[in-house]
């Protein structure tokens, strides 16, 4: 059992780490990251109804997901939270046509599916006692 916690803490650490640093970089500027959203978006079909609170809560959720990952709790709801978040934005960036940001994205994707993949390939099954 150590070996496969060890083994997979260290498989969700790089995209525990990008998603808190996406979001802890943004906290501070929230204003101005908003703000930059917004003027992204402002070619996209999507109003600015949903694009604003939106932009003031990923960083909140981006932030939420990386500590998730890096503690390791609720790690299914966690990869489904980030398996979630990467669709939204990448709609978002595909209504502006923004491919080099969604190749990102689909690589977060990626990553976030195989974490779950290899988590219920590989985890031990649990002891049950034998009362």
């Amino acid at each position: 059992m150590t070996n496969f916690k060890s083994t997979f803490f260290f498989l969700r650490l790089p995209i525990a780490v990008s998603m808190l640093g996406h979001g802890l970089v943004r906290l501070p500027k929230l204003a101005g990251f908003s703000q930059w959203m917004r003027e992204s978006m402002q070619k996209s079909v999507l109003p600015d109804s949903i694009i604003t609170p939106f932009s003031y809560a990923l960083p909140f959720a981006e932030a939420i997901i990386g500590v998730l990952l890096l503690i390791g709790v609720f790690f299914r709801y966690t990869i489904y939270a980030g398996l979630l978040l990467m669709s939204v934005l990448i709609l978002g960036s595909a209504s502006i046509e923004n491919w080099g940001a969604i190749e990102a994205q689909l690589i977060h994707a990626i990553c976030f599916g195989a974490l779950l993949w290899w988590h219920d390939k590989y985890k031990p099954a649990e002891r049950t006692s034998m009362r």
